[in-house]
């Protein structure tokens, strides 16, 4: 997610060497949000699948099965965690006197 991060301009440096619109940044996060929602399915997806394999017996390895839900939990554990932190940062700002 890191790469993502500095491949779409909101790395530091970029940010430094030209001024960014808010409508520009605006749209970058919304990409980058997006496409980090699509890595959470994908891995979602991929455990499913694995584990269905499993259950009708084909050729998968247990350890692979493993892996792969244990990745796919994660990075939902994450999803929520940045969702919660997200959602209190607004309120907190909500909280703020004008």
């Amino acid at each position: 997610m890191v790469d993502g991060v500095s491949r779409i301009g909101l790395a530091p440096a970029a940010a430094a060497s030209s001024p960014v619109k808010p409508a520009e940044a605006q749209k970058q996060f919304a990409a980058f949000f997006k496409e980090a929602l699509n890595r959470v399915n994908e891995a979602q997806i991929q455990a499913d699948a694995l584990t269905e394999k499993l259950v009708r017996g084909e050729n998968v390895q247990l350890h692979d099965v493993m892996i792969a839900a244990q990745k796919a939990s994660i990075t939902l554990q994450l999803t929520l965690e940045i969702r919660n932190k997200a959602i209190e940062a607004y309120q907190e700002m909500m909280r703020m006197p004008l």
